[in-house]
């Protein structure tokens, strides 16, 4: 695991587009590439032009509703072309380890999606369907027809001795209504109930971006997500650098109070990111600066953001406001963000920081 503490968070920025930097990204799903049904606009455009500079794409998902090939099947419908070979779940990384824990022909209990038990069949595991069945483990991931009689029989299994596996611990997933409940929250349910805490094997833990990088040949992969706790700290992990995009489930609000596992390398709107140089935030006057935006912190956690002439894209400001929170509050976030002018306050509006 790398030292969070050694790395740039954000001030050292890339002067060249990350796609021509990083030779594979390392892309999240829910969030990144599409938001429930549909793509994020502008991303299938932007991922094609990254490849057609060469970049490679791994798609690294915490989901584990569905088997890869179905994954690559939404993908490639959605613009954006994928084989399954380049998709990982995280039920095959929860069925690795658990057939490395049970070995082959173990009894294993899924409760989620079809990918769940496609990817324990896929490791050589034996699937039941009951706690009678006495199954050594009990694999539990994201799917919409999870219920009361599934996680009864979790339960059930759990109590009698199961090992608890949980493919992710997300408790909130994205969608065009807002975060919605995710794995994290029908685990916690049966976590609650047995009182067992379940072992978890997706992201952040650094096997499912490891195997990505094994797959691809990756030397210098950058991790593309939109969780702070998952993404960004996975990519620690993992030792690779990382690009948060704001169109999924992180605010800034929630940005601005990230402790050092939780600070990304770079930030974006979306994974167009990847075509366009991040600029540095350097010390200056007492603050941080980005581009024409001018960050200050006064050491009691009051932020103030200002404008400069030529300021531009207010994500600069953002990045400003990062760092000035990071090194003037650390790891506990602003008490209160004020504008120094009416740009300003435009931004913080537009970010829900306003007056906060």
């Amino acid at each position: 695991m790398s030292d969070p503490s050694a790395r740039p968070a954000l001030a050292a920025g890339s002067p060249r587009p990350p796609a021509e930097v990083h030779d594979v990204a390392l892309l999240d799903l829910d969030g990144v590439v599409y938001v429930g049904p549909d793509a994020v606009p502008g991303v299938p455009q932007a991922l094609a032009t990254a490849r057609e500079w060469g970049m490679r794409l791994g798609f690294v998902t915490n989901n584990a509703a569905r088997p890869p090939e179905e994954v690559a099947r939404h993908l490639t419908d959605l613009g954006v072309p994928a084989s399954a070979d380049e998709v990982i779940t995280s039920s095959q990384a929860a069925a690795s380890v658990v057939a490395g824990m049970l070995g082959p022909g173990a009894r294993v209990l899924p409760v989620g999606g079809p990918g769940v038990a496609a990817a324990l069949r896929a490791a050589g595991l034996t699937v039941v369907e009951r706690a009678e069945d006495e199954p050594a483990a009990v694999v539990q991931g994201y799917g919409r027809e999870v219920g009361w009689a599934q996680l009864a029989e979790a339960v059930v299994a759990v109590r009698n001795g199961a090992r608890h596996v949980a493919t992710n611990a997300d408790a909130t997933i994205p969608s065009p209504r807002g975060p919605l409940p995710g794995n994290g929250a029908m685990v916690g349910v049966v976590r609650d109930v047995t009182g067992r805490e379940p072992l978890v094997t997706g992201k952040p833990d650094p096997a499912m971006h490891a195997e990505c990088v094994r797959r691809t040949g990756a030397e210098r992969p950058l991790v593309v997500g939109d969780r702070l706790d998952t993404d960004v700290e996975g990519s620690h992990r993992a030792g690779a650098a990382s690009l948060l995009v704001l169109s999924g489930v992180t605010v800034p609000a929630t940005l601005l109070a990230a402790g050092p596992l939780h600070r990304p390398d770079l930030l974006a709107a979306d994974a167009g990111g990847l075509l366009v140089p991040h600029p540095p935030v350097t010390a200056e006057d007492g603050g941080w600066r980005c581009g024409g935006w001018l960050a200050t912190a006064d050491g009691d956690g009051l932020l103030e953001l200002r404008a400069g002439e030529g300021a531009g894209d207010g994500l600069d400001g953002l990045r400003a406001l990062c760092l000035a929170a990071w090194t003037g509050t650390p790891g506990s976030g602003p008490a209160r963000v004020l504008a120094a002018d009416g740009e300003a306050r435009r931004a913080l509006t537009a970010w829900g920081l306003a007056e906060r």
